[in-house]
């Protein structure tokens, strides 16, 4: 299986050659380069493997000409987030090679505990009856009391730190650096005013932003790499940003939380976890993250000020609508799934709930009955994935509406400022 299953297929060339016609000289920034290509902030959620849905959206953006600034996810779309940020500078397309990592990669790999874990996760996706259920999870007791996980997730945060090595990122600060490039050669970004008269955009710390979410059960809060990596390492420069991805994405009792020994401590270090995480308690020796959906699985907040129409819009990626079902909770891993579900979905919801303008950014992925654990996803499988993705592109490119969006902001930025005043 290489790329070009996906991006050779019948359907997504489709699309593409639709929406060149239907999209032709569409706005959707003001932000662009001295080569035409238009540039929004993105924000991906978590899913597990439907996150190659994902994929499928941001290709379709890329060949439409949109390119991205400040990158947000988690989980699953935290692991886009790295690669995107990692594959190069902002100017050029990074999905083609994201796909070249999924299609050398087979994710069973991820469920490397040992054969009572995978017994017992196989017969879990299976439904296997209530009898066989008990017999697989008295096997994997152990796993849960001593790691409180099936699997160490050492093969993923392997993965992800090859993965960035090919890029040339050893380090935070070779990540660091890249990001603020921003763009590459004599390429130059350029802000339209509404006269439609531009000046160059120089920002790099809108271009080099990254926001990477996760859950820190240790002192319960909400952390987000790298802004806040001072507050774990004493020379952050120096860490593998696989870690963040690998924080992110470890799925309460399916993967082990992903742990940090030998914090910084002292005054200093206090008063930055107070300021930051309101910690009040000594801080800790070491600390156990685990999926930063547990706390925001869409965290589509992180670039907004209220108080501002955005030069560039902020695209989010959702896998699926939220509360389309009712869980009927039969089985007990129905009632610990649907624990989960609660706790990912309510932050987010009240905000967007809030926030009712965010609707015009958001993209909506239908993933059908695909499994979000099922890790020995089917060729096939990934490729209607990524299909759905593409399609949901078009579909979102279609409708929105930048001018429209942005008298919507200026609108509320106009009430915010009222308030305030």
């Amino acid at each position: 299986m290489d790329k070009k299953t996906f991006t050779e297929n019948g359907e997504v060339l489709s699309v593409l050659k639709d929406l060149q016609t239907q999209i032709k000289d569409k706005r959707f920034s003001d932000i662009i380069d001295s080569q035409g290509k238009q540039y929004v902030d993105l924000v991906q959620e978590g899913g597990g493997v439907l996150g190659v849905a994902l994929v499928g959206y941001v290709y379709v953006l890329e060949k439409m000409g949109i390119r991205f600034l400040s990158l947000a996810g988690t989980s699953a779309g935290s692991i886009n987030t790295m690669l995107m940020a990692a594959a190069g500078t902002c100017d050029i397309e990074k999905s083609e090679w994201i796909l070249d990592c999924l299609c050398n990669k087979n994710l069973y790999d991820f469920v490397d505990g040992d054969s009572d874990a995978r017994d017992f996760i196989d017969a879990l996706l299976r439904n296997a009856g209530t009898i066989k259920l008990a017999i697989e999870g008295a096997q994997v007791i152990d796993n849960l009391k001593d790691d409180f996980g099936l699997n160490p997730g050492k093969n993923f945060h392997q993965w992800m730190s090859n993965l960035l090595l090919q890029k040339g990122i050893r380090n935070y600060g070779d990540l660091k650096a890249l990001r603020l490039k921003g763009i590459s050669g004599g390429n130059k970004l350029f802000i339209v005013k509404d006269d439609g008269s531009e000046e160059e955009y120089n920002r790099p710390e809108h271009w080099s932003e990254m926001a990477i979410v996760t859950a820190d059960i240790t002192t319960q809060s909400k952390i987000v790499f790298p802004p806040m990596v001072d507050l774990f390492y004493s020379n952050p420069d120096v860490q593998n940003p696989a870690d963040f991805v690998r924080a992110s994405m470890s799925i309460p009792f399916f993967f082990s939380p992903f742990r940090i020994k030998n914090i910084p401590g002292g005054p200093d270090a206090w008063n930055k976890w107070n300021e930051t995480t309101g910690l009040r308690t000594s801080v800790p020796h070491e600390v156990m993250f685990m999926d930063g959906g547990i706390i925001s699985n869409f965290p589509i907040d992180i670039f907004h000020d209220n108080f501002k129409v955005p030069a560039s819009p902020t695209f989010g990626i959702k896998l699926g609508y939220d509360k389309n079902e009712i869980n009927k909770n039969e089985k007990i891993f129905a009632v610990l799934g649907s624990m989960f579900n609660t706790a990912r979905f309510a932050y987010d919801f009240e905000f967007l709930n809030k926030n009712p303008d965010f609707k015009h950014l958001i993209g909506y992925i239908d993933t059908g009955n695909h499994n979000w654990l099922d890790f020995g996803l089917k060729e096939d499988a990934k490729v209607d994935l990524f299909i759905r993705g593409a399609r949901t592109a078009a579909e979102f490119l279609n409708r929105f509406n930048w001018q429209r969006y942005k008298e919507i902001r200026r609108g509320k930025c106009d009430y915010y400022k009222g308030a305030s005043s």
